[in-house]
């Protein structure tokens, strides 16, 4: 029997459930990291469901296993924002180029998210004449939703003209811009990695 004041401090690492998602990500069974970590499938199979805890050193037998160290199970999920919610009203209104014409106008969807894997922005995009744009790159790959108006983007040498309801995904660091066209208001959802 375990002591209750251990299960209760150790409960909110979910100690067992990392286990478990580090050895099904990596598609192994318990026979196999027992294999690698010199300990029984019967007592890995206890830690994953929380039966037992790990000691250090056997943790971090485990740990080597799969490349990650001891802080890995020691994470407070409800400290690591794995849910970050913006709301409207908190967003910041900031435009693409601090002087010269303005393409467009973005707010960051998922500023508050930590451990980003991919950036999100709602955009506002402007009828600028098409000779006043400047390309720009990064990379990663960006997609493009658009909500409403008409969207022409140049991407290297080719144009391409999106409408509402349609969708483009491209290799960002190939050079590229955007811009509103027509008179109806013209946004969207870029989504960027890299």
């Amino acid at each position: 029997m375990q002591n209750k004041t251990i299960v209760e401090g150790l409960k909110p690492y979910a100690v067992g459930e990392k286990l478990r998602t580090l050895r099904l990500k990596k598609s192994m069974g318990l026979v196999d990291l027992g294999k690698h970590t010199g300990l029984s499938a019967a007592m890995l199979s206890k830690l994953e469901r929380g039966k037992l805890f790990p000691t250090l050193p056997t943790l971090l037998r485990i740990a080597m296993v799969f490349g990650v160290g001891l802080d890995h199970f020691f994470t407070d999920e409800r400290k690591r924002h794995v849910v970050a919610i913006v709301r409207k009203a908190e967003r910041l209104r900031f435009p693409d180029s601090p002087s010269g014409p303005v393409a467009y106008h973005f707010e960051s969807l998922d500023f508050k998210a930590t451990e980003r894997k991919l950036n999100a922005f709602y955009a506002d995009f402007e009828p600028v004449l098409a000779d006043r744009l400047k390309m720009h790159q990064h990379p990663g790959v960006e997609l493009i939703y658009l909500i409403r108006g008409k969207l022409e983007l140049s991407i290297g040498s080719d144009l391409h003209t999106l409408e509402s309801g349609d969708a483009i995904y491209f290799d960002s660091a190939v050079r590229h811009n955007y811009r509103g066209v027509g008179k109806q208001p013209c946004s969207g959802v870029i989504v960027t990695t890299g």
